[in-house]
């Protein structure tokens, strides 16, 4: 029995087989389908089936993939942060120690330097002390230190800051000086007349000194004028702070008193040098003011 077999295209393949059937009465022609619409309408649910298995394959592996590397990170962060916070834990733990002893080297080196302050200062203490000795060709360790224990200043002396003052109080005329004698009493006691070189210093020279005889009459003071016809003190230095009374000094006048009944910032007059007059002294003290 021939049989013939078609093939028709349409969007897509599908084939048709066609039987033709013969019988000894009479031609009959049998058309047998082979369901196409079945073929038409299975091929495509099956291709897309077997194209998505795949795809569906994939996505899994790749999302396992994906869950496996996440899981991973997550390890390595939480053993990250452990370590950090173990790495500083440890960090703050050094700092701490570190600070604490930075706190006690600082402590260290302020008491040194507080002793290495109170060393310099006995040091210079003790090196003033050996100076003014040295002044003297016969120290008179007695009269200084009574019962092996050193003042600063003989009695009668007024000790200010470094330095000890002796004021004359003699109430008659007779032993009152005049400026070279005053300078020569003050020597033979190891002194020179007052120099004032302070502000402080004049405060202390005007609340010691008393008034007497009258108003012209007043304490003889270091400053005069040399052969050059300058004003210095008699130690040699300069004229830095001027204390003078309203009245101009007069500048013919070598000499000069330190006047109590002025005020006094500014008691300093002219005065000639053979006028009578008290007098202060002022000598370095044994022992040097802190």
């Amino acid at each position: 029995m021939p049989m013939l077999q078609l093939i028709i295209m349409e969007e897509e393949l599908n084939y048709v087989t066609v039987t033709f059937k013969e019988k000894t009465n009479d031609l009959e022609i049998i058309y047998d389908e082979v369901k196409a619409e079945q073929v038409w309408d299975t091929d495509p649910v099956i291709q897309e089936s077997e194209k998505k298995a795949p795809l569906c394959t994939l996505l899994h592996l790749v999302a396992a993939g994906l869950g496996v590397v996440c899981v991973i990170l997550v390890s390595v962060i939480i053993a990250l942060t452990i370590h950090l916070k173990t790495v500083m834990s440890e960090h703050n733990r050094e700092n701490m120690t570190l600070t604490a002893q930075n706190l006690l080297l600082t402590k260290e080196r302020t008491d040194l330097e507080r002793q290495t302050e109170e060393l310099t200062r006995e040091r210079d203490g003790l090196n003033w002390t050996i100076r003014v000795i040295l002044e003297h060709e016969n120290f008179p360790v007695n009269t200084y230190c009574p019962q092996k224990v050193c003042r600063p200043c003989l009695d009668g002396w007024v000790p200010f800051q470094s330095s000890c003052y002796l004021f004359s109080k003699d109430k008659y005329s007779s032993y009152w000086n005049t400026w070279k004698e005053s300078q020569a009493s003050c020597k033979q006691t190891m002194a020179d007349l007052v120099v004032i070189d302070s502000q402080e210093e004049q405060e202390f020279i005007s609340n010691h000194t008393e008034e007497y005889r009258d108003e012209r009459h007043g304490y003889w003071i270091g400053l005069s004028k040399n052969e050059m016809d300058t004003r210095m003190w008699v130690d040699g230095s300069n004229v830095t702070m001027m204390y003078w009374t309203a009245q101009e000094p007069d500048p013919r006048v070598p000499c000069v008193l330190s006047l109590p009944h002025e005020d006094p910032m500014a008691n300093w007059q002219t005065a000639g040098c053979s006028m009578k007059n008290r007098y202060i002294c002022e000598r370095r003290a044994l022992i040097k003011a802190d």
